[in-house]
């Protein structure tokens, strides 16, 4: 399809710079450094790189879609108009579907459902010495040279409590890291490695863990660490909406003393999760960074994600196994769309995108109910810590249109039943009842039917049995057509006077 020219002549003006944004996400995304990039010392550790860019471009496109849009409306007639019969980058993409006429879709649905589409799931590196190919065995004696000849044959460096030159294997872990972060690249690796070790001398990174920084208000509300995955990587949580208030912008980033607190605040979350890890050949040697997009503001937070994200990219690489976004907005979807086909495959492995409404659902594919916080539909309360290790959920779905009644039998007289329950995207009604066994008792309504909205978090609740009976939980999705992700849990205690 050909486009008038006066038409192309004016898409043309707000498509270029979209045609420069690919451009620089082809170098900045490349699997292998930019020669540029090498010469300056620029970090290429890829997923915080792109967590930048996406971060960035996001504020962009929130302030003025309009280029975005005209880019999706018209991509493929600028290409075919421009390059003719060059590469087919959608169907390189993604494979396409058979063609279904009278079930057309919307286009904001079909760029949704792109953005939501996952790559192979990325594979942690084992950090097996006896893994590596030959030339990357190579590079890293030749790593361990340079650093030992930098420090003389009395020299002494540790990163994590943990000496570079030990030859431990935990040691090696570390050094792996920067190698991979680039390329395995010798001078490279090197020259991030000095410069990380530098700043964290300067920083005081090894003893801002213990610090007591005073900003306890913005502890388990902008980042803090929550649980692990179901690998077993720690997992920490990040959530922007409460800066929206022009107060707490103006108490943590007003002057450049209160910006450089936040920020130790920031690496102190971080590095309280790097010490989490094995650092060890087949452990845990990452963490998950859950990322929560609902009420983003839109400037305010530029210079500051950008300075931290900056810090993490150049000293701590390969920290990160795993990048979620959750609760994005339609225009960050398409956004992500849009630059995703450039990205490396180990790069696009790393990155989950969720859209509004689908946290619970997303977040279960890696992180159990009882470890996903209740804010995002899961199980997990603040205060749970202090009981010990959670007690394990059971996961079920509800189907749209369906009525889902949780059976909790053998409950005896006087006994006291605790139970937790969440469905992700609630928007259905619930209710709990009481049977007992006896003939001629009166089922109890311990809560009556009540529609529980979308953002709602766990129920939960307790109820004393007089008689032995059973529980009976009821979830009743027949007024919807979406299928939803749901967990439950119980405890029953016996009454202390038997």
């Amino acid at each position: 399809m050909f486009l008038p020219f006066p038409l192309i002549k004016c898409e043309l003006i707000l498509f270029c710079p979209f045609v420069i944004i690919n451009l620089l996400l082809c170098g900045m995304c490349s699997s292998r450094p930019l020669s540029s990039a090498s010469k300056h010392g620029q970090s290429q550790n890829h997923c915080f790189s792109s967590s930048l860019i996406l971060f960035s471009y996001f504020h962009l496109i929130k302030t003025n879609p309009l280029p975005l849009l005209t880019f999706f409306c018209y991509r493929d007639s600028f290409r075919a108009s421009l390059i003719h019969n060059s590469f087919q980058m959608e169907k390189a993409s993604s494979p396409e579907a058979s063609p279904k006429p009278h079930h057309k879709k919307s286009f904001v649905t079909t760029l949704m459902e792109a953005a939501t589409l996952r790559s192979p799931s990325f594979k942690e590196d084992t950090y097996f010495i006896s893994h590596l190919k030959s030339s990357e065995k190579k590079s890293l004696q030749e790593l361990k040279d340079k650093l030992t000849a930098s420090l003389g044959p009395d020299g002494q460096c540790t990163m994590w409590g943990i000496p570079l030159l030990s030859g431990d294997e935990k040691a090696d872990v570390i050094l792996l890291k920067f190698l991979r972060a680039r390329d395995f690249k010798v001078s490279d690796s090197f020259h991030m490695l000095e410069k990380c070790l530098a700043w964290r001398k300067e920083f005081k990174a090894d003893s801002v863990a213990e610090e007591e920084l005073g900003l306890e208000e913005l502890e388990g509300v902008v980042a803090y660490m929550h649980g692990y995955d179901r690998e077993g990587h720690p997992v920490c949580y990040n959530a922007y909406g409460v800066f929206r208030d022009k107060d707490m912008c103006e108490r943590m980033f007003g002057d450049e003393e209160k910006l450089n607190k936040f920020l130790r605040w920031r690496v102190q979350v971080m590095e309280r999760g790097i010490n989490l890890l094995h650092f060890k050949p087949g452990g845990i040697n990452s963490i998950i960074q859950v990322t929560d997009l609902k009420d983003m503001p839109k400037r305010d937070l530029r210079v500051v994600s950008n300075q931290i994200l900056s810090l993490f990219q150049d000293n701590y690489p390969e920290m990160v196994a795993r990048k979620i976004f959750i609760n994005v907005p339609w225009y960050f979807s398409m956004l992500y769309s849009m630059f995703s086909p450039f990205l490396t495959q180990r790069t696009k492995s790393k990155f989950v995108i969720s859209r509004q409404g689908y946290a619970a659902e997303t977040l279960y594919k890696f992180i159990r109910p009882e470890d996903v916080p209740v804010q995002y539909g899961g199980l997990s309360r603040t205060n749970d810590s202090q009981n010990g290790p959670p007690k394990p959920a059971s996961e079920f779905t509800v189907k749209g249109g369906e009525k889902v009644n949780i059976q909790i039998e053998g409950i005896e007289g006087g006994a006291t039943i605790t139970w937790d329950l969440v469905v992700g995207g609630w928007d259905l009604e619930y209710s709990a009842e009481f049977v007992p066994n006896a003939e001629g008792s009166y089922t109890i309504a311990v809560e009556k039917v009540r529609k529980l909205s979308p953002w709602e978090e766990a129920v939960q609740n307790s109820f004393t049995s007089r008689e032995a009976g059973k529980m009976i939980l009821s979830v009743d999705n027949t007024a919807s057509r979406r299928k939803k992700v749901a967990a439950y849990r119980y405890i029953v205690r016996k009454s202390c006077l038997d």
